[in-house]
């Protein structure tokens, strides 16, 4: 079958954050995986950026809601909307026929699971759906050897899912899927300030928290400091503090911890050869938590390994998918495939 230019697309469906890349034209879409709808009529009324903007700020007639938790969808509706518009907004309009679509998915996720993203999509507008692993589909975006004999280690520290990844003969050898990343470390910081200062803050002022003055190691900005609103839990009425870097370095331990053990149960479970390859070529960090100061050091601390921030790390995934759209036969045995019934 012939396939039409411009007419496959791929997605990274994100906890956080969704891209979109089209064939020939390459990553037309960045946007928040959030949507804001009318209560009364269940209509959309804003999508990514501008649903983003209303995250804890709506009257009681719209809600604003993540429909995706933890990688997987928590809420079938409202992804299903999501796609059919942002998918709306990247096709030709002249293109009638459906296009093909290669997402990713977490690695860990069960059968369900798969099958509730890709009945998502389909229901979105797809003609055909292919899955591809999130740590695979970075592999390639980054551009490591994946057909090769010898191993590549990567991992993806996304907005739900940390995806740790020995890849090596175009397959994932060693993996572990875990439920922490950007939402954890932001929810970390929540519960830091109502603890130590009886202060309710939002998740989107945890994140931003963590952008400014989140960092994984002591740094020579140790002293920063940056001033926090929320509403005092003990009187009710709006209070600011002030936080350093030091106390959300203290705060952000925890999830951190588990990703580092995350990352020694995969080398631990990874075949002596593929090991001592990774010990040469070391480890590539993708998506977009990888990005909190000194991640990347604190793992190769942690691990003796040399340990690489991709470029773009938060495009790594979708321009995978990319990649496999622009090689479709090469690529075509990595894939998770179904055929819709009719």
């Amino acid at each position: 079958m012939k396939w039409f230019i411009g007419n496959d697309i791929g997605i990274d469906l994100g906890t956080a954050t969704t891209l979109i890349y089209v064939k020939g034209k390459g990553i037309v879409l960045n946007e928040p995986t959030v949507v804001a709808i009318e209560k009364s009529t269940n209509r959309s009324i804003a999508i990514g950026v501008e649903a983003k903007k209303m995250l804890g700020r709506t009257p009681d007639s719209i809600t604003a809601v993540r429909p995706m938790k933890d990688g997987v969808i928590a809420d079938f509706e409202m992804v299903e909307e999501l796609l059919r518009v942002l998918l709306s907004r990247v096709q030709a309009r002249r293109l009638f026929i459906r296009p093909r679509v290669v997402v990713s998915v977490p690695s860990g996720i069960t059968a369900v699971e798969h099958r509730a993203v890709r009945d998502s999509i389909e229901h979105a507008g797809a003609r055909e759906v292919y899955l591809v692993p999130e740590p695979l589909a970075a592999a390639i975006g980054v551009g490591l050897p994946i057909n090769a004999p010898s191993g590549s280690m990567v991992i993806d520290v996304g907005g739900g899912t940390t995806e740790i990844a020995v890849v090596a003969l175009a397959g994932i050898v060693t993996n572990v899927s875990v439920r922490i990343a950007g939402d954890e470390m932001n929810d970390a910081i929540v519960q830091h300030l109502k603890k130590k200062y009886n202060l309710l803050i939002g998740e989107g002022t945890a994140e931003n928290v963590k952008i400014s003055i989140g960092s994984a190691l002591p740094s020579s900005n140790e002293d920063d400091e940056t001033e926090v609103k929320g509403i005092d839990l003990v009187a009710g009425l709006p209070r600011t503090v002030k936080v350093n870097s030091e106390e959300i370095r203290a705060a952000l331990h925890e999830p951190l911890e588990r990703i580092i053990a995350s990352v020694r149960d995969a080398l631990e479970k990874t075949p002596p050869e593929l090991a001592s390859d990774i010990v040469e070529s070391g480890i590539v960090m993708t998506g977009g938590g990888s990005l909190l100061r000194g991640l990347p050091e604190l793992v190769s601390k942690e691990t003796g390994l040399p340990v690489k921030l991709a470029e773009n790390p938060v495009e790594c995934v979708v321009k995978g998918t990319g990649k496999i759209l622009d090689n479709f036969e090469h690529y075509y045995k990595i894939l998770l495939r179904e055929r819709r019934v009719r």
